[in-house]
């Protein structure tokens, strides 16, 4: 089943608040509060009708943390595909990655580090959208950021500017 384009729905996302040092950079575990933030945001995605039915997630332990808070705070049975190349990807990379969703996903997530998923948001925007969220998007990106994206395009042909901002939200628990 394809999903009409219109009805599609872009999230990124930074991860949740991880310890700060850990025998490796990779392995980093969510704190507590990261664990209630991330699971605040994914309550905020089920109130918006947000629930992602796909998930990309990097194959960091905070990422993979993040993931798993959000699924269960919004109630998402998502199968979520974890992917080496998220850890270090650049925002084209990232993009290139998420031109290759099924055309049956309809609330793709993506969850990331940053820099990435800052730019990544900032070069999908097509700089229209909700005022407020388009001016907390400019304020930063700090943990568990997420903004939704209207798209203007099926996903393997998403591109700069091709989504409009519909919400901005940090997830605090």
């Amino acid at each position: 089943m394809n999903i009409p384009v219109q009805q599609r729905r872009l999230i990124v996302m930074r991860h949740a608040k991880a310890e700060p040092h850990h025998r490796s950079d990779h392995s980093r575990e969510l704190t507590a509060r990261g664990v209630a933030d991330a699971s605040e945001a994914g309550r905020f995605l089920r109130v918006h009708d947000l629930v992602p039915d796909h998930a990309l997630v990097s194959t960091a332990a905070r990422t993979r943390g993040t993931w798993k808070a959000v699924a269960a705070g919004s109630g998402s049975a998502a199968t979520a595909e974890f992917l080496d190349g998220l850890y270090d990807a650049g925002a084209d990379d990232a993009l290139d990655t998420l031109r290759a969703a099924s055309d049956d996903v309809r609330v793709l997530i993506v969850i990331g580090h940053n820099p990435t998923m800052a730019y990544l948001a900032h070069e999908l925007s097509d700089g229209a959208g909700e005022p407020a969220a388009v001016a907390a998007l400019a304020q930063g990106y700090p943990t568990s950021a997420l903004t939704v994206f209207d798209l203007k395009s099926g996903w393997e042909d998403l591109a700069r500017g091709h989504g409009t901002i519909s919400r901005f939200h940090v997830g605090r628990g």
